[in-house]
C-alpha cells in the first residue's frame, strides 16, 4: 500500500494570535501516527488550506516531513481554484520531502468536466510526486465524474482518488471503470465501511484525530475480509462522526472541539470559520465522554 490504509486529513494547529502553530503542527503528526495513521495529509481542506499563505503550507509541509522522518507518509494539499497557483505551489512542494500531493477539485468556478481533466493533468506534470486526487462536491460545488477520473488514470502519477461524493452509485461506476491498482479512499469517514466493501483501499479521515485506533481496527478488518468485525467497528463510530459533522458548525470546528475537549488543544479557527456554539459543544461532549474519550 502505497500511503498506507488510514490518513488523516490533519486540522491546522493556530496560536491564540491566530498564527500557525507549528510546534503544536508536529505534535500532532506524531500523535496521529502513533494512534493508528499511517500518514497525513497536511494543508488540505481540513487544515483551513484556503486561508493558509504559500509560505505557511510550505512550511508545514517541510516541518511535518522532518518530523515524522519516514514513520508514516506525507502528503502536500497543494491543490486550489487556480490552476497557476496550484500548479506553482506543487512544484515549490517537490523540495520539502512530502510523500504525495493531493489535489482537491477547484471550487467556486464550477468548471467543465474537460476543465477539471486539464486542470488536474497541469497539477500531475509539474511533479513526479504521486499525485491523489479529491472530490467533494458539497464543499467544492462541482463533481468530478467517475468518466474524468477514468480519463485521468491514463496519467502515470495520479494514482488514488479521496472520494466524498456521498453517492454510492456514482461510486460504483467509479469502480467499474477504474483500473484494480488505482486506490480510491473514503473521504467521508461514515462512508468508510461501504467504500471499503466496494473496493476502496482506505480513508482519509477527520475522525482519526481522536479515534485513530477504532478507524484502524474498521479499515484492517475490511481489508482482511472480516465483514463482521469492520461492520461492528462502524456502527460504534456513528454517533461520534455525526457529531463530528454537525450542520451547525463546519468542518473543521467540530473536530477542533472535540481534540480540546480530549486533552489535545490545537487552537481555533481562521475566519471566516468560527467555533461551535455551546449547544453543538454540548452534544459534543456528550458523544465523546460516552466513548471514553475524555
Amino acid at each position: 500500500m502505497r500511503f498506507g490504509r488510514l490518513l488523516t486529513a490533519m486540522v491546522t494547529p493556530f496560536t491564540p494570535n491566530g498564527a500557525v502553530d507549528y510546534d503544536r503542527a508536529l505534535a500532532l503528526a506524531r500523535h496521529l501516527v502513533e494512534n493508528g495513521s499511517d500518514g497525513v495529509v497536511v494543508a488540505g481542506t481540513t487544515g483551513e488550506s484556503p486561508t493558509l499563505s504559500k509560505e505557511e503550507k510550505l512550511t508545514l509541509f517541510a516541518r511535518v516531513a522532518e518530523a515524522l522522518g519516514g514513520k508514516g507518509s506525507v502528503i502536500a494539499g497543494t491543490g486550489t481554484n487556480d490552476t497557476a497557483a496550484s500548479v506553482a505551489l506543487t512544484r515549490a512542494a517537490n523540495d520539502t520531502g512530502v510523500d504525495g500531493v493531493m489535489a482537491v477539485c477547484p471550487y467556486y468556478n464550477k468548471p467543465s468536466q474537460e476543465g477539471m481533466y486539464r486542470h488536474f493533468r497541469a497539477i500531475a506534470e509539474a511533479t513526479a510526486l504521486p499525485v491523489i486526487l479529491y472530490n467533494v462536491p458539497s464543499r467544492t460545488a462541482s463533481n468530478l465524474e467517475p468518466a474524468t477520473v477514468e480519463r485521468l488514470t491514463a496519467v502515470s502519477n495520479i494514482v488514488a482518488l479521496k472520494e466524498a461524493c456521498g453517492d454510492l452509485g456514482q461510486i460504483a461506476e467509479l469502480f467499474r471503470r477504474v483500473p484494480p491498482e488505482f486506490a480510491v479512499y473514503s473521504g467521508n469517514d461514515a462512508d468508510t465501511f461501504h467504500i471499503m466493501a466496494l473496493g476502496g483501499v482506505g480513508v482519509i479521515s477527520v475522525v482519526s484525530h481522536i479515534a485513530g485506533p477504532a478507524m484502524k481496527e474498521l479499515v484492517e478488518a475490511a481489508a482482511a475480509g472480516d465483514w463482521e468485525k469492520a461492520r461492528k467497528a462502524h456502527l460504534r463510530l456513528g454517533p461520534l462522526i455525526k457529531v463530528l459533522f454537525l450542520p451547525a458548525c463546519t468542518s473543521p470546528s467540530p473536530v477542533k472541539t472535540a481534540m480540546r475537549l480530549c486533552g489535545f488543544d490545537v487552537g481555533g479557527l481562521r475566519l471566516p470559520l468560527t467555533e461551535c456554539e455551546e449547544k453543538s459543544v454540548a452534544q459534543i461532549r456528550e458523544v465523546v465522554q460516552g466513548l471514553g474519550l475524555v
